[in-house]
């Protein structure tokens, strides 16, 4: 690439944006459903991206210090298969045929791991825009951590494109503050600025001057005329050359360029053309009209220069691995296991702190686990949305990280939770780190888009939900979560474990670490819980039993702050001479998980008489309960009161268990002569 005052040279050609635009406008029509507009009003601005910066090396998508690239405005996902395909990536001209069908690698929105080149799912608008905040991130905090000297062995850019749409929603917005604050300059975002979206232009809803926004966030702000390659090419350049702050280019469009009758209108955005307005699309470009998922040669060669650039780059990486190795062997093996596998050490299960049952609340005894851990997994990584002294998730001997100290392991979200969420997404998706994300639980709702992305994603992302029940007390029932276990666990692929006492917390962290294919919310107290004994690895099976008896008259299954209940109710209902097992039940998602065999052993045959025990919602239980069971649980808002006054209010204490499961057996004999007559009938 050359570079003069009066002449840029850029390898963006007329045939290399021309096909891209030819190539979306033919996938929607052939689908019958999608976004060309987007695409070809991008073209030429990601075809120079791509073409003149993007370091990536296609023949290995996943090599680690390849630049980042992220379609934050998932709905043109045309625009990304087109230049995937062009560049060399595993994506073939069949499977762009195939936009939109059954089991194609070219869905509607692009989807990590189902596409090679797609560095994250972008379908809810913004998100995207946050993960590339969080893979900035990563970067940087990698960067200080293992660069040495002449030793670059983390070194890339981060590249996005947003719309309208991606700075509407709130979570960019939280994202590109948090963003600016930290000056992520190796950040850069392509702003397609064509005023359109659904409903029409955008002066029907936004007409705020988004660069001076982003200025205000702290952002290096330039504007272009996106369809000229050598003015992108020159903001690029710009760009990459502010390290102290992270760059908005806005490209202003015209959604649908070269559509002589839906250029700049909202009908371009999510509808295909149509045949006859793409045959004068191609008429006007010079395209052979009847000419379908045309790919000339001059289009992959347009590339020629990013395959080079990648490869050239990707061999000199491994060169100076190479050379790491022998300059810093400690280090190179560190990066290496956080980047390979699971990355943990072997032992971890004997690092994890050892609790006696002296009353802790499982916020705290996280907390003890979480720095006696910090030390032997040094790629944990987190903090919390202001709230690091309530959710107890500081690790206490690190430094925080800012713009001033990269290394630091303590991060400050700000009171950004749906950001937190995003960013934390976009950490675990960079690799190299474990990411941790905190607030109360009752706040998750503010993260849920990102949560449920995070399990789409298979992400290994850890989310630390403190204050997890009534029992937070005087704040009242804006701050008491009633539905959000339940609401969590309707998340498929996420993990929701609730501990019980401090021994079960340190193994809900194992189980957390563990995990390469999912989220896990760990559920956690403000209040201190006694130890429970018996507690301990049996929540690594989700569910366990911790007092058995033989032939249980009554199966007591608590999850966390309830579980010491369980114990007690156990305890007096034996002076009845009823007898209880206790089951302590922290992740149901886990315990389902388990054979049949097992999970029988645990809660006993359909004819057993259970009660399950949980300060919350009850609406979910009632297959784990049983028909001969019951639930103690609440099914409204609560009160503001201290905690020990709401558990009497509400059921939650040992005597009303001992009740309810006294009366559940006293009637399971009458209600298993209902059932067998009804089932002879």
């Amino acid at each position: 690439m050359e570079t003069a005052a009066s002449n840029v040279i850029t390898n963006v050609t007329d045939v290399l944006v021309n096909t891209i635009k030819t190539l979306a406008m033919d996938a929607v029509q052939k689908a019958d459903s999608g976004h060309p507009g987007m695409p070809m009003g991008m073209a030429d601005a990601a075809a120079t991206l791509w073409a003149d910066f993007l370091d990536v090396d296609p023949s290995d998508p996943s090599w680690f210090d390849r630049d980042r690239f992220v379609l934050s405005a998932g709905h043109g996902s045309m625009l990304l298969y087109a230049l995937l395909h062009l560049s060399g990536y595993d994506l073939t001209l069949d499977d762009i045929k195939q936009f939109r069908q059954l089991h194609s690698r070219t869905p509607g929105h692009p989807e990590h791991g189902m596409t090679p080149g797609v560095e994250t799912t972008t379908g809810p608008l913004g998100a995207g825009f946050s993960n590339v905040v969080g893979m900035a991130m990563a970067e940087t905090h990698l960067a200080a951590r293992f660069n040495r000297g002449d030793f670059k062995v983390v070194d890339h850019m981060t590249f996005g494109i947003c719309s309208d749409g991606d700075l509407e929603e709130g979570i960019s917005s939280e994202a590109a503050s948090l963003a600016g604050h930290l000056a992520l300059g190796k950040l850069v975002m392509l702003y397609d600025d064509n005023s359109i979206t659904i409903e029409g232009k955008t002066e029907l809803a936004f007409s705020e001057d988004v660069p001076m926004r982003f200025e205000a966030y702290g952002w290096h702000t330039l504007t272009v005329n996106g369809h000229d390659p050598i003015a992108v090419h020159q903001a690029i350049l710009a760009a990459i050359a502010e390290t102290g702050r992270p760059s908005l280019i806005s490209c202003k469009t015209h959604i649908g360029h070269g559509s002589p009758h839906k250029q700049d209108t909202a009908a371009a955005h999510g509808s295909p053309l149509g045949e006859k307005e793409i045959v004068l699309v191609k008429e006007a470009l010079g395209w052979p009209v009847d000419a379908k998922f045309l790919v000339p040669d001059g289009a992959v060669q347009a590339f020629d220069a990013l395959r080079a650039r990648g490869a050239l780059k990707h061999t000199r990486w491994l060169e100076t691995m190479r050379g790491y190795r022998t300059a810093h062997p400690d280090l190179a093996a560190e990066l290496e296991r956080i980047t390979t596998g699971d990355g943990l050490p072997p032992d971890l299960e004997s690092k994890l702190p050892q609790f006696d049952d002296k009353p802790i609340a499982t916020r705290s005894s996280s907390g003890k686990v979480i720095n006696a851990l910090a030390p032997h997994v040094t790629q944990l990584w987190g903090g919390s949305a202001d709230l690091a002294g309530s959710t107890k998730t500081l690790v206490t001997d690190a430094t925080s990280y800012s713009k001033f100290d990269r290394g630091g392991r303590n991060l400050h979200f700000g009171i950004r939770e749906h950001g937190m969420g995003g960013v934390t997404n976009g950490m675990a998706l960079h690799g190299g780190v474990i990411p941790y994300g905190a607030t109360f639980l009752t706040f998750s709702d503010y993260m849920r888009g990102a949560l449920r992305l995070a399990a789409l994603m298979k992400q290994r992302v850890i989310e630390v939900f403190t204050h997890d029940s009534i029992f937070l007390g005087e704040d009242g029932p804006t701050h008491q979560s009633i539905e959000h276990a339940m609401a969590l666990r309707l998340i498929p692929n996420m993990h929701v474990m609730r501990p019980g006492d401090a021994r079960e917390s340190a193994y809900a962290w194992l189980h957390a670490l563990r995990r390469t294919d999912g989220p896990t919310s760990l559920l956690l107290t403000r209040q201190d819980l006694p130890g429970v004994p018996g507690t301990g690895p049996g929540v690594l099976n989700g569910g366990y039993i911790i007092k058995d008896v033989d032939q249980p008259d009554v199966v007591l299954i608590g999850t966390g702050s309830e579980l010491h209940l369980c114990a007690g109710a156990a305890d007096a209902l034996a002076k009845d001479g009823i007898k209880a097992r206790v089951v302590s039940l922290p992740c149901v998602e886990v315990f389902m998980q388990q054979d049949e065999s097992y999970r029988r052993s645990v809660l006993g045959g359909a004819g057993q008489v259970r009660v399950i025990v949980e300060a919350g919602r009850t609406h979910g239980w009632e297959p784990l309960a049983g028909p001969l069971g019951a639930i103690v649980g609440i099914d409204h808002f609560g009160e503001s009161a201290p905690a020990e006054q709401l558990a009497e209010l509400f059921g939650f204490t040992v005597g009303h268990v001992t009740e309810v499961a006294r009366k559940a057996v006293q009637d399971g004999a009458a209600k298993r002569t209902a059932l067998i007559a009804e089932l002879g009938a």
